[in-house]
């Protein structure tokens, strides 16, 4: 399954990033940042559907979808175009992102920043925080109970937000039995990379209404984020259609055309 592919060039990866700075140095850093995390729950949690745009060079489903790559310019782009945060990939095999872009991109934007990545270890969370996040994505479909608490907890001590993401009813049951306060609803089935906007709407429903729930993956055009308020999400996702955008302004703008 592709999934398993990812998780293992992501240990690859994560073995490579703790011989370069050992997992005491980072936690160190991170516990010694004077960077202030941004409200990632206040941003999504607006009156109109807010939007977390994505800073995304390439997909495994895709491949290369943005040749013409600059993601600093982009983060400034999405900023002051309204997105109400940004998305960074720092998973380097599949989607081409690193840890360096999200760094410079901190320094550079004052809305929050989502570490976006398939995190499986400790150190990750530690890294996220003295890069410059301000949330961390968990992902239900390849964390146990135990460890995604644990990794919640983690998160909620360095004052990260999290985003957890799950896809069907079991992984949802674990979510909320976490008390996760941002649910995340990929419409993406990460072992098929088929999509479907009707997930949403199949869990959403299940879902108090004092969580904020974010839909991501599938949404091109205005017509699908009316579909998604109506669903009930608080907030989108959205990466391709922005990343595959000549103008990303006005791409954002047609998108909330709603």
């Amino acid at each position: 399954m592709i999934l398993d592919d990812i998780i293992e060039k992501r240990k690859i990866q994560l073995d490579i990033e703790k011989s370069k700075v050992p997992f005491e140095m980072i936690k160190q850093q991170a516990l010694d940042t004077d960077f202030k995390t941004k409200d990632f729950k206040s941003a999504l949690s607006g009156n109109r559907l807010s939007v977390i745009c994505e800073v995304k060079k390439a997909s495994p489903s895709k491949g290369l979808i943005r040749p013409d790559f600059h993601p600093l310019e982009i983060a400034k782009e999405y900023e002051s175009a309204g997105a109400d945060a940004i998305s960074c990939l720092t998973e380097e095999y599949y989607f081409q992102g690193s840890s360096e872009y999200l760094k410079s991109i901190a320094k550079c934007v004052s809305i929050p920043i989502l570490r976006k990545d398939f995190i499986i270890d400790e150190y990750q969370i530690y890294e996220a925080r003295a890069i410059g996040a301000s949330a961390i994505l968990l992902i239900a479909a390849i964390l146990d109970k135990e460890t995604l608490n644990r990794f919640y907890q983690l998160a909620a001590s360095l004052s990260l937000d999290c985003l957890v993401e799950v896809h069907n009813e079991s992984e949802l049951d674990t979510a909320l039995s976490i008390d996760a306060e941002i649910i995340g609803i990929n419409n993406r089935n990460l072992k098929t990379f088929e999509v479907d906007l009707n997930t949403t709407g199949k869990l959403a429903s299940y879902i108090p209404k004092s969580k904020i729930i974010v839909s991501e993956s599938g949404i091109k055009n205005s017509k699908d984020m009316k579909t998604i308020r109506h669903l009930g999400a608080y907030a989108v996702l959205i990466g391709e259609t922005l990343m595959r955008s000549d103008n990303i302004s006005a791409a954002l703008k047609e998108l909330r055309n709603i």
